[in-house]
């Protein structure tokens, strides 16, 4: 028995299940970080890998949506992915792509956007989220702080998109998210409204004006439109979130252009 101990190397074995450990972490994680984006695709190639060929895809996690939503499986293997309007610039690995058509619309690059629910989402007690402070009337602007209703809206490019009639607000976060803004005939209306994120607007005070650099005044009537009035989807967030970001790298030619 004593020799047995004495061929017994604790430092060993404690080197052994640390290396064990540490590689069964790092594959949890990485089977963990890898619920979303499916499924993989060979860069080099553009083929789809099959499911089950890599050991790193986790199995389905089934996750119970409160308020009666249903449940959802993460990663979802049987989920419609969109066709990309997308050419690749070189047969290069890591080349970049693209975009094929109107790159405002084409929902790539900075325009991107993810599959999210076609829902609105809730609050924890079930109640809409965000909503027109319209509807939400015990919500008001800050005293002291500009109200941007009846303002007019400027483009990128100078010009009058149209005016703030309502703004939309997150209720448990008692913030602004959204402008909803009436377009001029020039801009595509009148009557048709656009919401602008508030995080992509400027409030001139001293020129009774909300400033929007993203995209130009006639580029507000593509805007993505709810499809419920005083109600937005979370997919509906998405697509006007990416919109606008689109606007920075796609709105104008020159801005497509390396900075000289």
């Amino acid at each position: 028995m004593n020799e047995l101990l004495n061929l017994f190397d604790v430092a060993f074995v404690s080197l052994v299940l640390f290396v064990a450990f540490f590689f069964g972490l790092v594959l949890y994680i990485r089977r963990e970080d890898h619920r979303e984006g499916y499924p993989l695709e060979d860069d080099a190639t553009g083929q789809l890998q099959p499911v089950g060929a890599n050991i790193s895809v986790p199995a389905p996690k089934r996750f119970k949506m409160a308020f009666d939503r249903g449940v959802r499986l993460s990663p979802d293997l049987g989920r419609q992915e969109r066709e990309l309007p997308l050419k690749r610039s070189s047969r290069l690995p890591g080349a970049p792509y693209d975009p094929v058509g109107d790159a405002m619309t084409a929902g790539v690059g900075p325009g991107s956007w993810a599959e999210r629910p076609k829902e609105p989402e809730l609050d924890h007690a079930g109640h809409l989220k965000i909503v027109p402070m319209s509807v939400a009337t015990d919500f008001s602007v800050v005293e002291g702080d500009p109200d941007p209703r009846g303002m007019s809206v400027i483009g990128a490019d100078g010009a009058v998109a149209g005016t703030v009639k309502d703004v939309w607000i997150d209720r448990p976060e008692a913030l602004i998210r959204y402008l909803e803004v009436e377009l001029r005939t020039e801009a595509g209306g009148p009557g048709k409204r656009a919401l602008t994120p508030m995080t992509q607007a400027v409030v001139n005070r001293g020129r009774n004006q909300v400033e929007v650099d993203a995209i130009t005044a006639a580029q507000f009537v593509n805007v993505p439109t709810v499809s419920s009035p005083g109600q937005i989807t979370m997919d509906e967030e998405e697509r006007i979130a990416a919109y606008f970001g689109a606007g920075y790298l796609y709105a104008d030619k020159s801005r497509m252009e390396p900075i000289a």
